[in-house]
């Protein structure tokens, strides 16, 4: 491998390899054969109603309950939207997706940030910081494999989550595109599944599962509040794209999802694996949290490393990361996020290798 090849541990994406591109194929000659006049026509704001349907049954609840959206982040944002005004409390997970923090900000909403540990957001704090007076509207949470920091949150944090949801009247945002890449350890129940009260909204995607490019992503809450949203994404786009949720629908009841799944996970599995090697064996002194599923291993350097040095270094290099500042409003500057989904387990530790040189070129 030469030193102009760019390593890319930056961008949250299956790598084409892992992408079952002869199975998406079938599957679109089925959506055109299966419902011709379906897939060609305007279609309803909710989405295609047979995956629609299929989500739901997924997720255990009607189908009225189900919104439909051009990927998980439209989903983010149909919600923020509907939701948060200018001036009302929100609480993230430290650290927590960029685009989160800046769709929020853009909102207007007063931004609190909850420590993360290897358990997932720290229930403590929150009740501590709901007990100083902060009423938050809505609490957005990515239980598991977390971006950026791999981690899921615990069954009893889970629980007390949502006893403090119901106690204080805010709104449970459930983030979980990744709770299908799990390559250890036991799957956890979904809060939207535990919730009694109605204080869950959920959101994922077939971003990764399938691929990114269908641009498939869903709500389910209330049916009101699912309601109300589909009558803004009326007024927005008519209707979002039909062709490819016909063919990820085809792709889901032919049991192409379920092979998908596992092929996705076993390779980010093994990356994974290799890179939390390459990492130990490679970089003095790094700290970090190995996942048990998703994309993201989010690591703490030394604090003579700085992450603003790290990246133009680690560029001439040809290596491409994340630098913690952009996932928290304050801090990570000796934090980096790393991206094992589109990097191949045998460009792994060439990878490393490399980030780990940049690191010697600029420490203290």
């Amino acid at each position: 491998m030469t030193a102009e090849q760019l390593i890319s541990f930056a961008r949250g994406a299956p790598s084409l390899d892992i992408v079952d591109i002869e199975g998406l194929k079938a599957a679109a000659v089925r959506a055109f054969d299966a419902d011709p006049a379906g897939i060609t026509a305007y279609g309803t704001s909710v989405g295609y109603l047979p995956l629609r349907t299929w989500i739901a049954e997924k997720h255990g609840v009607t189908p009225e309950q189900v919104l439909i959206t051009n990927g998980s982040l439209q989903a983010d944002a149909f919600l923020f939207d509907h939701l948060v005004t200018a001036g009302d409390a929100v609480v993230v997970e430290k650290p927590t997706y960029d685009r989160t923090l800046l769709n929020l900000q853009n909102l207007g909403g007063k931004v609190h940030q909850v420590t993360l540990d290897a358990d997932g957001i720290d229930t403590a704090e929150l009740r501590a910081l709901l007990e100083s007076g902060v009423r938050p509207t809505l609490a957005h949470i990515i239980p598991n494999y977390q971006n950026p920091a791999g981690v899921t949150l615990s069954l009893e944090r889970r629980h007390e989550l949502l006893a403090l949801a119901s106690e204080y009247g805010f709104t449970i945002f459930e983030d979980d595109p990744y709770a299908d890449i799990r390559f250890r350890g036991e799957a956890l129940p979904s809060m939207l599944s535990m919730d009694t009260e109605g204080v869950v909204v959920h959101a994922s995607s077939f971003t990764k599962t399938v691929c990114p490019g269908v641009r498939v992503g869903y709500l389910v809450g209330p049916a009101k509040l699912i309601a109300d949203i589909a009558k803004r994404a009326t007024n927005l786009y008519i209707s979002p794209g039909m062709v490819s949720e016909a063919i990820v629908h085809q792709f889901c009841v032919s049991g192409d999802i379920d092979r998908s799944i596992a092929t996705v996970s076993a390779a980010l599995g093994e990356r994974a694996r290799v890179l939390a090697e390459s990492l130990r064996a490679r970089i003095p002194g790094v700290r970090f949290t190995e996942p048990d599923g998703g994309y993201f291993l989010w690591i703490d350097l030394p604090d003579d490393v700085h992450v603003d040095k790290v990246l133009p270094a680690a560029a001439e290099r040809g290596v491409a990361v994340v630098k913690g500042t952009d996932f928290l409003l304050e801090g990570g500057q000796h934090s980096l996020r790393l991206a094992f989904s589109a990097v191949t387990a045998d460009q792994i530790d060439e990878g490393v290798r490399r980030l780990a040189e940049a690191i010697d070129a600029v420490r203290g």
